[in-house]
């Protein structure tokens, strides 16, 4: 009877009794490819995302000459979301440029974008834009790479909860706030 084969483990998350907080999520080490997450004290684990995800994030990031004086776009940075979130949306446009800081608050988010995956779809479409609404942040920009072509759809804070402002068409989304810009994902 062959031995069983153990599984490699690149990642272990220590061992920890209480709920997590920013500081000991921001304290693991970052050189595992994984995307860890903080909600309410629990952490939220998602593999590196795959090339194709990295490609539709690189159409995104052409949109960077079209973003405002006084805002800069960066990919995949931590955002912090009151006392006990952490969050790292895809892409973010920022209201604070050219600043050097582990975590940006929400208020200094304009835009969150994300990238769906299959891991991640349920929680970028619910629990994600719910934490942005509550968080203020003005839009919320969501890609689903699982269409033909794949779609896009913007949403803009009003009242409290996202309402949609603009939608792609054939693979090219078209906006207008908040800043005037089209990007083919194609």
């Amino acid at each position: 009877m062959a031995a069983p084969v153990e599984a490699e483990v690149d990642y272990v998350v220590p061992k920890h009794r209480d709920p997590w907080t920013v500081d000991e999520v921001l304290a693991l080490p970052d050189d595992n490819g994984d995307r860890v997450e903080l909600l309410d004290g629990a952490l939220l684990v998602s593999p590196a995302p795959t090339s194709r995800h990295q490609r539709l994030l690189g159409k995104l990031y052409g949109l960077r000459d079209a973003v405002p004086a006084g805002t800069e776009m960066l990919l995949g940075v931590n955002v912090r979301l009151g006392e006990d979130r952490l969050l790292i949306p895809d892409l973010v446009v920022v209201t604070c440029p050219d600043v050097d800081v582990l975590y940006y608050s929400g208020p200094d988010v304009l835009l969150a974008a994300e990238i769906e995956s299959p891991s991640t779809k349920v929680f970028d479409r619910s629990l994600k834009a719910q934490l942005y609404a509550e968080a203020r942040i003005s839009y919320y920009l969501r890609v689903d790479p699982a269409t033909d072509p794949v779609g896009a759809v913007l949403f803009e804070l009003s009242d409290g909860e996202f309402r949609e402002i603009a939608r792609s068409e054939a693979g090219k989304l078209t906006v207008d706030r908040p800043f005037a810009a089209t990007v083919d994902l194609t």
